[in-house]
């Protein structure tokens, strides 16, 4: 018997404030035209003044859950990718194992900035597989206007905050790539490349949060070679090929990203789910989110083959493919 992590809900939310790229015109150096060729992005969402990482998490873990038809106290395990957490500890899970009125399990948060959502999936399916875990909620959540330096339109154009969760169940399989469930992982980092994507500010430096920084040309030269090159190895790894594949849900960073990682798997557009244009980058969140909108659209279905892809700050990087 081969023990499988298969998908039984997902969900997503997103705060009331839409922020359109007019709204930066006003301040800073740029135009709507100007973000929308280089990034892709029309719009994101920001949280009001007060609402925190953990709250859109509880939301998105809600609905994924109303989906699974399930209750919190199904759950046996809480993982939340996220990078900006409410506060330095305790944990964004226990927050929300709080809000949600779990009384049992356990719950914990990973760190690797836009490619969390990719290693909290692979943490949940090693829970699963080993026999720890039999459900497991995995949600992205994220509140990136709180680290913006609102005076370099070169990056605060581009972040929005958001939540997206999934659960998953230990359901048995045939060890094939005919099962449902997550099939395969490919996660990879290099602190080489640390400049490109940091925040300058923490505990043991600095002692506050500080800022996003990032090199954007260097980084998009990695993004694309880096997300495809994972995304083959965990294809090589599920026994599939490109040819196989239904959905590639990729980070949504950027459409020129996304754009150059289909060319280079081979892919046409019209098996990538797109959100950037409506979310800007969520970092962790952007994945989950993007699985919730490509199934609510009607494109991801059940029995689909996806693979979703991810690069952020370490650098870090991985792939997931799985089956609906």
């Amino acid at each position: 018997m081969t023990v499988r992590a298969v998908i039984k809900g997902v969900g997503h939310y997103l705060p009331e404030r839409v922020v359109p790229n007019s709204e930066f015109e006003a301040t800073l150096d740029t135009s709507d035209e100007w973000i929308r060729t280089r990034s892709g992005i029309e719009r994101r969402h920001f949280a009001a003044e007060g609402e925190t990482t953990s709250q859109l998490g509880a939301h998105a873990a809600r609905a994924a859950l109303k989906d699974a038809g399930l209750e919190a106290d199904d759950i046996d395990m809480i993982i939340v990718a996220t990078s900006t957490p409410d506060l330095t500890f305790p944990s964004v899970g226990t927050m929300i194992q709080k809000e949600l009125g779990m009384t049992k399990g356990f719950a914990f948060d990973v760190q690797a900035v836009c490619a969390g959502f990719v290693y909290a999936l692979s943490n949940a399916n090693a829970q699963i597989v080993s026999g720890q875990a039999k459900r497991v909620l995995v949600i992205g959540a994220e509140t990136f206007s709180r680290i913006m330096d609102w005076t370099d339109r070169s990056t605060c154009v581009l972040f929005g905050d958001g939540a997206g969760a999934l659960v998953l169940e230990a359901q048995e399989g045939t060890g094939t790539s005919d099962d449902r469930g997550i099939l395969s992982v490919d996660l990879n980092s290099d602190g080489n490349y640390r400049d490109m994507l940091y925040v300058d500010g923490g505990v043991s430096s600095t002692g506050d949060s500080g800022k996003l920084r990032m090199q954007g040309n260097a980084l998009f030269r990695q993004a694309v070679s880096k997300l495809a090159s994972t995304a083959e190895t965990a294809m090589d790894k599920a026994g599939i090929t490109a040819a196989d594949i239904d959905w590639v849900v990729p980070h949504q960073a950027n459409i020129r990203i996304i754009e150059g990682t289909a060319k280079k798997l081979g892919l046409p557009m019209d098996k990538i789910v797109v959100t950037v244009q409506d979310h800007g980058n969520t970092s962790a969140a952007s994945i989950p989110l993007a699985m919730s909108v490509g199934k609510a659209r009607g494109q991801i279905k059940q029995g689909d083959i996806c693979v979703a892809e991810a690069i952020g700050g370490g650098l870090a990087w991985g792939a997931v493919v799985l089956r609906w």
